[in-house]
């Protein structure tokens, strides 16, 4: 079973040379430490900064220099930084080839619900919306079920829903499954978890074709 570390080490092996990459608030941003050796990615936050490095050392932090979960981060050589206006034009004129976005909910189909639970205070929808809506590839870093034992990959999503039918690929503690229009398809699994262990944290339609491999992390 792989932690939060897993998930973004798991999720960084899927990063091509010369991509541009936007991370969502939670597990995604750790992506920025684990790029794989021999690529060069520019990671961008809706916040307004293009070439986003991974977190500072301790003590070395500058509060003026935050993602849009406003944790401190650092700026790789040559990184700009803009309003608001100017980075979601740059998503919404869809120039980010890969989003990874956290998740309450993710749906058999692709559906997403990651930013409200109903009766409780949320700072609002954030740039969510906008990027599922304007992105081609997006992964969905999340964990297969909740703190009471619940799955979180559904048939359909209960929350209020931030897009329709627009993920692509899903990774969680257990495992990494694509989406197809049958369902979630078992691409790999996470090391010491079985395919049973899965079957049985899944709600949504599960496909599961030959031998499963062990990720690789």
């Amino acid at each position: 079973m792989l932690d939060k570390i897993g998930i973004a080490k798991r999720i960084a092996q899927e990063l091509q040379d010369g991509w541009y990459v936007n991370l969502g608030i939670g597990i995604p941003t750790l992506i920025a430490n684990y790029i794989p050796k021999g690529i060069s990615v520019e990671f961008q936050s809706e916040n307004g900064i293009l070439g986003m490095g991974p977190f500072p050392f301790e003590g070395e932090e500058d509060a003026d220099m935050i993602n849009a979960g406003k944790q401190t981060i650092t700026a790789m050589p040559g990184a700009s930084i803009f309003d608001s206006a100017t980075s979601f034009a740059m998503i919404r004129g869809q120039h980010i080839q890969l989003t990874v976005l956290g998740a309450m909910e993710v749906s058999d189909n692709g559906d997403i619900a990651n930013w409200k639970i109903p009766g409780r205070m949320v700072k609002g929808m954030g740039g969510a919306m906008d990027l599922v809506a304007s992105a081609d590839n997006i992964i969905v870093a999340m964990m297969h079920t909740n703190k009471k034992g619940k799955s979180k990959l559904l048939k359909s999503c209960t929350l209020p829903l931030t897009g329709v039918q627009c993920i692509k690929k899903v990774v969680t503690n257990l495992a990494v499954l694509d989406i197809t229009p049958d369902g979630f398809k078992l691409i790999e699994r996470a090391p010491g978890v079985t395919v049973e262990d899965i079957k049985n944290a899944t709600e949504g339609r599960l496909i599961i074709e030959g031998d499963i491999p062990e990720m690789k992390i």
